[in-house]
């Protein structure tokens, strides 16, 4: 009885190998080349665009494969590479730029798995090809324009105060304000003031009796940097989405750095065209006093502008600009407490807020209008609506500025520094809208000090080499096995087998990105997934040799060794926390395959070795073993 596993260790294994093979499986049905499309500037992708694309295809003698529609993309799959850029280049002149359609690689998975979340792991950038950008934030450009904007709320608030007489307020070059009052007996009252309402700055006494000075607090300058850093972060994920590009990765390294690895692309220009790109958003009030259907059909009447908004529908502003996108200090979308409705919460910095309370005041009842501009390279179309290559076959771009309505809603009440977007349709729209007046520019200026371009024909043969040495490897250490520990070595094989299976599995399981690194940490798991077995049948061997019985041997061999295996396992798994919180990007990726790797080598190698040897030896008398 010492070495058979009772009905309920063989379930824990069967529950754990089952779903181990198949998450892993979807590996093997390899990819599809197809299409990715995605709406830009709140375009939905629904059946009515689906119909469209298939039925335009099908018009140009394009068969698809199977076109497949999500919460945000129209995936359309081709049965070859030809077909997937004779309709990319025929799609470019249908969508007229209101939609993206980027190339890509769709997995060929049934559709059966997929709806039990069974999905191969994605490929990094080194295996699969695009681009690298390391870009620098100018943080010192972030501070320098909050004290701006303290020193314009300076002179706002002592303004607003009244009794309050200043002289001047100025920032230096170093960073302070600098706050002269008219009389001596000001500077108190003023310093009250300024300590109750600028809550961001530390007030002290200057080189006279008249002066103060103001200089921003350690905490508010760590909440910039940080607030500049995430917001960039944020601006560039809606850059990117222009690009339509699968799985990017868009993450901050250090406190000043943010790292964009954007699988799939080659076009290294018009990624840099397009994260590099600016947007700025203008207040303008609506023109009621004219209609649109007279302004559409005799011309903007004087002092006025035809727009459309975003759906399409033309709407007539004034042109005089209330405000711009520069005074909006932050956005955010929520939930109104009273009618339920999604808002977007907007917060003024004090010239804008002076700006607005005046305007809205005197506008009551009437709309004002939020107007989004950007300036974005587009596809180059002919007469035909066809897309325009130069004499190399590249796409010929050009710049286009896009000036449209994002929302224009009734002033309810006189407005200030903060106040609520309502009228929008949903919370995802609310959220966009958001994200729109957040990220129409960046906190901060960027600079790209890195850039780098994988491509496909190298990501491929990283494949190829990367495969090669896990099956060399994997091959070796079967015949060692085999050869040096005879039927027990097969047990070994079996479980150093199914360890790769479940290391796969889990990566698939959780969407992991499989990056050259990771294939390290691979190699390095097939090497070391045996030595759990080796120092279990080097016991056991150890244990027939000092007199015991076989069956004595095998039990004393998994118990004696246990202890080392875990002792050795758990100090690489240290070793491999540390550096996945320590390293970057490629370091990451080694220390989670690896991390895996250690945690299934030792249910396969300590377990499942063990219920083999149970199952074909446990209640046998045996004479000598295979060993």
């Amino acid at each position: 009885m010492l070495n058979q596993y009772p009905w309920w260790k063989y379930l824990i294994i069967a529950l754990v190998v089952i779903p181990g093979i198949f998450y892993a499986v979807p590996n093997l049905f390899g990819d599809d080349p197809g299409l990715q499309i995605r709406g830009t500037r709140g375009n939905d992708v629904d059946t009515a665009l689906m119909a469209r694309v298939t039925d335009t295809l099908a018009a140009a003698g394009i068969a698809p494969k199977a076109a497949e529609l999500d919460a945000e993309n129209l995936k359309i799959r081709f049965g070859s590479g030809e077909d997937q850029l004779r309709a990319r280049d025929l799609l470019i002149g249908e969508l007229q730029g209101n939609y993206t359609a980027a190339l890509t690689l769709l997995p060929s998975t049934p559709s059966w798995m997929k709806a039990l979340n069974a999905q191969p792991m994605y490929l990094g950038l080194d295996l699969r090809g695009g681009v690298h950008f390391l870009m620098e934030v100018d943080m010192q450009a972030a501070v320098t324009r909050a004290e701006e904007r303290y020193e314009a709320d300076i002179k706002s608030v002592l303004r607003e105060e009244g009794e309050v007489r200043y002289r001047s307020v100025r920032r230096r070059a170093d960073g302070v304000i600098e706050i002269r009052m008219r009389d001596a007996g000001d500077v108190a009252r003023a310093e009250d003031v300024l300590e109750r309402e600028m809550g961001g700055v530390s007030i002290a006494s200057g080189e006279d009796d008249s002066t103060l000075l103001a200089t921003l607090r350690e905490s508010e300058i760590a909440n910039l940097k940080d607030f500049a850093l995430q917001q960039n972060m944020t601006a560039l994920r809606n850059r990117i989405d222009e690009l339509g590009v699968a799985e990017p990765v868009v993450q901050k390294q250090g406190d000043s750095r943010i790292v964009i690895q954007l699988p799939g692309v080659q076009d290294t220009a018009k990624a840099k065209d397009i994260l590099g790109r600016t947007a700025t958003l203008e207040m303008m009030m609506v023109d009621e006093e004219h209609s649109v259907e007279s302004a559409l059909s005799d011309g903007a009447p004087p002092g006025s502008r035809l727009y459309r908004m975003r759906d399409g529908r033309p709407i007539l502003l004034q042109r005089r600009v209330i405000y711009s996108g520069e005074n909006i200090v932050d956005a955010a979308a929520s939930i109104d407490t009273q009618s339920g409705g999604p808002v977007v919460s907007i917060t003024l910095d004090a010239v804008g807020a002076r700006i607005n309370q005046r305007i809205t005041g005197n506008n009551i009842g009437k709309r004002m209008a939020v107007v989004y501009i950007e300036q974005t390279s587009t596809p180059k179309l002919d007469a035909s609506g066809n897309p325009v290559f130069d004499d190399q076959g590249n796409l010929v771009r050009e710049r286009r500025r896009i000036e449209e309505v994002i929302t224009a809603p009734v002033i309810r009440d006189q407005l200030g520094q903060r106040f609520q977007i309502e009228g929008l349709d949903s919370v995802d729209e609310a959220r966009d809208l958001a994200l729109l007046l957040r990220a129409g520019a960046l906190a901060a200026p960027v600079e790209i000090v890195e850039e780098r371009t994988v491509g496909p024909s190298l990501g491929q043969a990283n494949i190829d080499q990367g495969f090669m040495s896990v099956m060399i490897g994997f091959a070796l250490v079967l015949v060692f096995m085999v050869v040096y520990y005879r039927t027990f070595g097969l047990f070994a094989n079996a479980a150093l087998a199914m360890n790769l299976v479940l290391l796969v599995a889990v990566l698939s399981l959780f969407q992991a990105t499989l990056t050259l690194p990771g294939v390290a940490g691979i190699v390095l798991t097939v090497g070391m997934a045996v030595d759990a077995n080796v120092l279990i049948f080097e016991r056991i061997r150890e244990e027939i040799r000092n007199g015991n019985s076989p069956q004595a041997s095998i039990y004393a061999g998994y118990q004696r060794a246990l202890s080392t295996i875990v002792d050795a396992n758990l100090t690489t798994l240290i070793a491999a926390v540390v550096l996945f919180n320590f390293g970057t990007g490629p370091i990451k990726g080694f220390a989670i395959t690896l991390s895996i790797g250690i945690l299934t080598s030792m249910f396969t190698s300590i377990m499942l070795t063990r219920s083999l040897v149970n199952f074909f030896y446990g209640s046998k008398k045996l004479q000598e073993l295979p060993v």
